[in-house]
């Protein structure tokens, strides 16, 4: 592989952290969860997980990644995770969700704490794990991010789902997607702009 295609990859690859990173950060969050019901080239149809359905372009130069199955023994101390929950009221978080980011996305995705719309009352917690401890019926991490830190109760119902990298040809019937950046269009369809593919799992977060 001669040095121009390499640079030309690795443009690539960058270009679609930071896409990823602008997504993951959008306050308010406003993401599409579907499983894809049709798909002819660019253009899908989608049956969002309240039911209804959705015609959605994939836009050309749209950033496609992937959420891979994973699991606890995958998140070690210092992993930089997101972790989409419930508040409880010890002030912990119940994680349904936890997504570990890519080597690359550490210092391009903000460490925060916030709301999250995958539930009613969720957050999103984006953070450095610093502890973790068995539990009985799962794990309790120690998160830190910039500003504070929390307590992340794992449990078994626990999506536990590694960032990694996706391609267009994914889009087929069947496949589970989290549509983390769109624009609405005037027929009320949606411009996909970043988005994940679920491999071997349903994305959760």
């Amino acid at each position: 592989m001669n040095t121009i295609t390499r640079r030309a990859l690795a443009g690539a690859g960058m270009a679609f952290i930071f896409a990823a990173s602008a997504a993951w950060a959008q306050s308010p969050p406003t993401r599409i969860r579907a499983q894809i019901e049709k798909a002819d080239g660019a253009m899908l149809v989608l049956k969002t997980r309240d039911g209804k359905m959705l015609n959605a372009k994939v836009a050309d130069d749209a950033r496609v990644g992937s959420l891979n199955k994973a699991s606890l023994a995958d998140i070690k101390k210092d992993s930089f995770i997101g972790v989409a929950g419930m508040p409880q009221a010890d002030g912990s978080v119940k994680a349904f969700s936890i997504h570990i980011f890519l080597p690359a996305q550490r210092g391009k995705v903000p460490d925060r704490h916030g709301p999250w719309d995958a539930r009613a009352g969720s957050t999103m917690t984006n953070a450095y794990v610093d502890t973790m401890v068995a539990a009985k019926d799962g794990e309790t991490l120690t998160v830190k991010y910039k500003g504070g830190e929390k307590k992340i109760v794992v449990t078994p119902d626990t999506v536990i789902a590694a960032v990694g990298k996706g391609d267009k040809s994914e889009l087929k019937a069947g496949a589970q997607i989290i549509i983390m950046a769109s624009a609405k269009q005037a027929d009320g369809s949606v411009l996909a702009k970043v988005l994940y593919i679920g491999h071997g799992i349903t994305p959760a977060m």
